[in-house]
């Protein structure tokens, strides 16, 4: 009885190698760091030959910015689709905060905000990328969010470059907190449900026109 040969999965499935190659980017990445990671281990792990990683992405900064673009940078532009789409600002902030929510509680969360925070340093070309794509994208939309919130009287006027920050802020200092609810159990029985109601209501609470006429019963 002859043994079965088994293929090995890069020759299988080559259509999926680029998504392969880099789920198991952002595992390493996560795990031994930026500088550590080596593109051997990247390999070994999504299955593949060192030499095939090189057929789509030449250095592991390169591996780095297509593992953000396809993870937060994709959802920041489904995000502005949608905004441009939706006239109701309300509606879009409310959208926004529902999907960057489910964001910052998948597992590429904390990975990225590690790196980032330990890492980027040291690669001054991948801290500016991320900052210009990732950190001042999402901030300019959801200024943009609340400004046509503010003309529309449906939030109070202040700065909002400012009420941006802040929001940007609640979320995630929650979603540190949400990845290690053994640490902070104020937490640690709440819903993610219960949690993203609380943030949206606080802000909702704090944005609320001050004017007693002013057309405010869409935040209730």
């Amino acid at each position: 009885m002859s043994e079965t040969i088994v293929e090995p999965r890069w020759r299988r499935i080559p259509e999926e190698r680029p998504r392969q190659i880099l789920e198991a980017a952002l595992e390493v990445f996560a795990e031994r760091g930026l500088a550590a990671a080596r593109l051997e281990d990247i390999a070994k792990l999504a299955g593949l030959s060192k030499g095939t990683i090189y057929l789509y992405f030449a250095t592991k900064e390169d591996l780095f910015r297509e593992v953000i673009r396809t993870s937060v940078v994709a959802f920041i532009a489904r995000a502005e689709a949608f905004f441009e789409a939706e006239p109701d600002p309300v509606h879009s902030l409310t959208a926004w905060m529902e999907g960057y929510w489910g964001w910052l509680r998948s597992p590429v969360f904390p990975a990225m905000h590690r790196l980032v925070n330990t890492e980027l340093r040291s690669f001054p070309d991948l801290a500016s990328f991320y900052t210009t794509e990732v950190i001042e994208r999402a901030q300019r939309l959801v200024r943009e969010m609340l400004e046509r919130g503010m003309d529309a009287g449906q939030f109070r006027r202040m700065d909002p470059q400012v009420a941006a920050r802040m929001l940007s802020s609640l979320f995630v200092t929650h979603a540190m907190w949400y990845h290690q609810r053994d640490c902070f159990k104020a937490i640690k029985d709440v819903g993610d449900d219960v949690l993203l109601a609380q943030i949206r209501e606080f802000f909702f609470n704090a944005m609320r026109p001050e004017a007693p006429n002013a057309p405010n019963s869409r935040l209730k």
